[in-house]
């Protein structure tokens, strides 16, 4: 059975300028196990479409579509039936930890919330769950004891807190939303590889959201790009990064630096995507990427693009897909 179906979501959010919709028919599907990668630039609704699927948007917003979470409308859930799903059924690992973790409560006190709502266990079983889990994380309460508060903790460690509250409960789905912010290589790459290995070893499904294609690269089995609200290219991690379709999700590729280049080949500029994302109130008329595109046309700035199918598992938004001699 399908584990969570997203069907035509879209946001609005109250601005300065009036309403403004900033996701736009989103449509996906997850099973039990499967890893998705969300990717764009800052500002292209991933964290939106997490925060939906969270139900922690703003009370002012207006939400459409469906987020099916096996049997149950999360959009149709009134406050009381929500909150028995959220960090119970579905965890979140948030971008900024300093921020996310509440700085005047001890670290053990806030991974055991979420037990305490959730779970039927006495004192004593939630003391060994939370240690359980900060064991799990790489945090032994042998050399990090319950009673420290967040300050105490470098980045990287309260990052694992914030993994050890997301899994808490064994949630049915993990969203890591930027999980490796701020951190270091090494430390960034020790996350991951707890993420990575806490998914496969519980079967749960993962929702990674970054704009580091590399992340993605290591961590998921299926992507999907967004620009502007809109999901612009989407398929099987290896298909898209083997063969980048949508000019936007070619443009952020070529946007990486290449380590061990050979010694023959001339040193060239990184290319970059020119302009930069439009603020809400400004995005065009038909496809929102075409100002910044260099296949621009003028069907692309009267009608929005559908999707176009590739193959089974591989579909992208755009009129003139590119070919392997655009992309010489």
């Amino acid at each position: 059975m399908t584990l969570l179906q997203v069907k035509d979501l879209s946001v609005t959010l109250i601005t300065a300028q009036g309403p403004q919709e900033v996701i736009s028919n989103i449509n996906f599907s997850m099973d039990a196990g499967d890893k998705l990668g969300i990717v764009g630039e800052s500002g292209c609704g991933k964290s939106i479409s997490a925060l939906a699927m969270m139900s922690l948007l703003p009370p002012d917003s207006q939400t459409s579509g469906k987020i099916i979470l096996e049997d149950q409308d999360i959009l149709s859930l009134n406050s009381t039936q929500i909150c028995s799903i959220r960090g119970n059924r579905i965890g979140m690992i948030f971008q900024e930890p300093m921020t996310a973790l509440n700085p005047v409560k001890k670290i053990g006190a806030q991974v055991s919330e979420s037990i305490d709502l959730h779970m039927n266990l006495n004192r004593k079983q939630t003391l060994e769950r939370v240690t359980e889990l900060m064991d799990k994380v790489g945090l032994a309460v042998s050399r990090f004891p319950l009673n420290l508060y967040p300050h105490q903790l470098s980045g990287g460690q309260r990052q694992r807190v914030m993994i050890a509250m997301a899994i808490a409960c064994n949630p049915k789905i993990l969203i890591a939303d930027e999980p490796t912010t701020a951190l270091d290589v090494t430390v960034q790459e020790q996350i991951l590889d707890l993420i990575r290995d806490l998914a496969d070893s519980s079967g749960m499904a993962l929702i990674m959201i970054s704009h580091d294609l590399g992340v993605i690269a290591q961590t998921t089995q299926n992507v999907m790009v967004m620009y502007t609200g809109n999901i612009v290219e989407m398929g099987r991690t290896v298909d898209v990064f083997q063969n980048m379709l949508h000019p936007y999700t070619y443009g952020l590729f070529s946007a990486i630096p290449h380590a061990g280049s050979s010694a023959q080949k001339k040193r060239k500029r990184l290319s970059c995507i020119p302009g930069q994302v439009p603020e809400l109130h400004l995005r065009p008329q038909g496809c929102n990427f075409a100002d910044r595109c260099s296949k621009v046309s003028h069907k692309c700035k009267a009608i929005e693009p559908a999707a176009t199918k590739i193959s089974d598992q591989h579909q992208v938004w755009c009129y003139h897909p590119l070919t392997q001699e655009d992309k010489k």
